[in-house]
């Protein structure tokens, strides 16, 4: 018989990618997280972990225990909500997180509509980065999250997950209030192509955005400013220190002297929501999808 505790943590030697990592996780010990794989590796007669360098990797029967482990934790997520049915209606914690842009349009009204029509349901909110969302999901610190569609995301096919989009956030083209282009309707990015710009730090997933926008429309943006939050990006171009590409859901500071103009064939990026496989049906997570929905279909205008 296998001892799904035991099975949890070599998921999570897998997720984090060491086994101190995992065990900081799972609040143990180094030595408590390899000794719960060793016992499993005892249980089943196989090598689990092998060296590799100075650290380890899963061995081939490790990875094939993997598989079965993932599809194990979504029939535990469906067990877990067949015994706690309680005639669909939704009830309990619920546990969401996201982007800041995503807490502050979608989550936080989500909840308010959540409170309104569930009085058993309790939501708590939090704000998080793209990789903490997933890690907290996995960990089962978080029900449900919004998370934007990155190349370092775990891909779409990953069983552990279930990630579905929810809406594409449209960037515009910012500049100020008194720059040549403030008064159109809509412009061809590539007219902004001998501007200064102003663009994410390095590290940010939206810089991929803004570069690859950039690239398509036949020009290297001369970056001379970078900022982290959208504000303060905001207030350089109000400074006339350059423009800007901002998704259309961030909310600015009102007053600026600023102008968003809509790109043509304009970069987007996508969010999606995110569950644990098997998660998605519980009712109120399910609640907490439609709602997500509904406010999203009106979020991008």
């Amino acid at each position: 018989m296998i001892d799904l505790r035991r099975l949890h943590v070599l998921r999570a030697v897998a997720h984090y990618g060491t086994v101190t990592a995992a065990a900081r996780a799972l609040h143990f010990t180094p030595s408590a997280a390899s000794q719960q794989i060793r016992q499993l590796a005892r249980d089943l007669g196989v090598d689990l972990l092998e060296p590799q360098g100075r650290g380890i990797r899963l061995t081939p029967a490790a990875e094939s225990l993997l598989a079965h482990a993932d599809a194990i934790q979504a029939r535990w997520e469906q067990a877990e909500l067949d015994l706690r049915a309680d005639h669909g209606e939704p009830a309990g914690p619920l546990r969401v997180g996201g982007l800041s842009v995503a807490v502050s349009v979608l989550l936080a009204p989500m909840a308010v509509r959540l409170r309104e029509r569930h009085p058993r349901l309790a939501v708590s909110v939090q704000e998080l980065g793209i990789p903490e969302s997933f890690d907290l999901l996995f960990e089962g610190a978080v029900d449900l999250a919004v998370v934007e569609a990155t190349p370092h995301n775990p891909p779409m096919s990953d069983p552990r997950y279930d990630q579905q989009p929810l809406l594409d956030d449209p960037f515009d083209l910012v500049v100020p209030d008194d720059h040549p282009l403030a008064h159109r309707d809509r412009v061809d990015l590539a007219e902004a192509a001998h501007e200064d710009w102003i663009a994410p730090v390095v590290d940010s997933p939206c810089r991929t955005h803004v570069m690859s926008a950039c690239g398509a429309a036949g020009f290297t943006p001369s970056v001379v400013h970078h900022a982290v939050e959208w504000n303060v990006t905001a207030h350089l171009v109000a400074h006339h220190l350059g423009v800007a590409l901002i998704p259309r859901l961030a909310h600015l500071t009102p007053d600026l002297p600023i102008t968003r103009v809509r790109c043509e064939s304009g970069p987007h990026r996508k969010l999606l929501t995110c569950t644990r496989a098997g998660a998605q049906e519980r009712p109120a997570v399910a609640a907490a999808v439609r709602e997500l929905r509904a406010l999203a279909r009106t979020a991008v205008k």
